[in-house]
């Protein structure tokens, strides 16, 4: 597959503090959408850690996908939410902690096979990659033959 860039521009008017931002991506998925300093819960919108966790469980989705694909599964469904914290520290607000947790659907599949195939994803995955931060994953199976099993198997760190 040859190389591919994609953008998306930001003006920002102010301090991190008091100002406001319009993200705009040239898809239009993102058009002027408004985003604010992370931590500022008061205004409505978006800011960037939300935007690095919306596309760090977008990446991790299709990339499990592929890799159960390669390991020949066929899921119906990969649900995976990102959280990312930011602390400020002493260098200056910095993301520290990135989890996924993913719950997927996959027909005839051994635990065993996707807990691998989650744990090459989550190696394999170009924002995690990417990303230099602590990045920790719960990954679960939902078993659609029989009733979902109430344990769950805790990834962290590649254990």
């Amino acid at each position: 597959m040859r190389p591919y860039a994609r953008q998306a521009s930001v003006p920002w008017l102010g301090t991190r503090k008091r100002g406001k931002g319009a993200v705009t991506t040239p898809s239009a998925a993102l058009k002027m959408a408004f985003f604010a300093a992370g931590g500022d819960i008061k205004r409505q919108g978006t800011n960037p850690p939300e935007l690095v966790a919306a596309a760090h469980a977008g990446s991790f989705s299709l990339t499990l996908a592929n890799e159960l694909g390669v390991a020949r599964y066929h899921p119906r469904q990969i649900d995976t939410m990102a959280a990312v914290t930011m602390e400020d520290l002493a260098a200056g607000w910095t993301m520290t902690q990135i989890h996924l947790d993913v719950i997927a659907a996959v027909p005839r599949v051994a635990e065993c096979d996707f807990v691998d195939a989650a744990l090459r994803a989550k190696a394999n995955c170009p924002i995690s990659r990417a990303l230099n931060a602590n990045n920790s994953m719960r990954a679960k199976l939902n078993r659609l033959e029989a009733p979902p099993r109430t344990k769950s198997r805790r990834i962290l760190n590649g254990t």
